[in-house]
C-alpha cells in the first residue's frame, strides 16, 4: 500500500466517483450496533477515509477517532464531521508505523476495505498495531475483500483495481490466522457486502482483544 497513491486518489477523484466511499453506513456494521454486539465507546476507525462511518457512529454516541494514511481523506473527514455537526477526531497516521500519532485505547475497532490494501509481508505489522490501540476485551472488525470475489479479474489472491490500486484478496485461513494471536475469534466468514457499482464477497472477522 502507498499512502501517496491514494492521497492522490483523494485529491483528484471527486467523492462520488471514490469506489470505496460509500456515505451510507454498511449493513454489517448497522447490525453490530442494532444487536447491542457493540455499544457506543471509545471507537477507533482504521483507514476512515472521507470519515462517513465515523460520523455515523458519532451520531449515536460513540466516541470515535478516524485515522488514515492520506492527508487529503483527512481533511475531508474534518469538514464531513462539521458538516454533519458530528464530534469526532481525526488523525493522520501511518498503519503500519508506531501509531505514536494516536493516543490512548479503545473498546471498539473496525477497519471497512482497508485490510486487502496490505500484502501478506506487512500484515503482522497491521496486526500488531490494531491490537496495540484495543483495550483487552475491546471488539475488532474487519472485512476486506475475499478470494471468492470475481471482481477486478475474478481469480489470483493479487488483482488490479480501475483505480489502479493492488489489492490482496484473502481467504478465511488467512485472516482467521493473521488475527488469532491477538484476538479470540468469535466468527470468521465470508459475506456479501455493498459496493458503489456492484456487490462484492469479502471476509468478515469478529474478534476480541485478548
Amino acid at each position: 500500500m502507498d499512502p501517496r497513491k491514494y492521497d492522490a486518489i483523494y485529491k483528484t477523484t471527486p467523492p462520488e466517483k471514490i469506489p470505496w466511499n460509500l456515505e451510507e453506513p454498511p449493513e454489517t456494521l448497522v447490525n453490530l450496533v442494532k444487536s447491542g454486539t457493540v455499544k457506543p465507546c471509545r471507537t477507533i476507525d482504521l483507514g476512515c477515509g472521507t470519515g462517513n462511518y465515523a460520523v455515523y457512529l458519532a451520531g449515536l454516541g460513540f466516541d470515535v477517532t478516524g485515522v488514515d494514511g492520506s492527508p487529503t481523506a483527512i481533511e475531508m473527514a474534518r469538514k464531513n464531521a462539521a458538516k454533519h455537526g458530528a464530534k469526532c477526531t481525526f488523525l493522520v497516521a501511518n498503519l503500519l508505523g508506531d501509531m505514536h500519532e494516536v493516543p490512548g485505547k479503545f473498546q471498539f475497532g473496525f477497519e471497512w476495505d482497508l485490510l486487502h490494501q496490505f500484502f501478506p509481508e506487512v500484515r503482522e505489522t497491521y496486526a500488531k498495531n490494531v491490537a496495540s490501540v484495543l483495550e483487552p476485551g475491546a471488539v475488532y472488525v474487519s472485512v476486506s475483500f475475499g478470494e471468492s470475489d470475481p471482481h477486478f479479474g475474478g481469480k489470483g489472491k493479487v488483482r488490479t483495481s480501475p483505480m489502479d490500486t493492488t489489492l490482496y484478496f484473502s481467504s478465511e485461513d488467512e485472516v482467521r490466522d493473521l488475527f488469532s494471536s491477538y484476538f479470540n475469534v468469535k466468527e470468521c466468514k465470508t459475506i456479501t457486502i455493498a459496493g458503489k457499482w456492484a456487490p462484492h464477497e469479502a471476509v468478515y472477522f469478529l474478534g476480541v482483544r485478548k
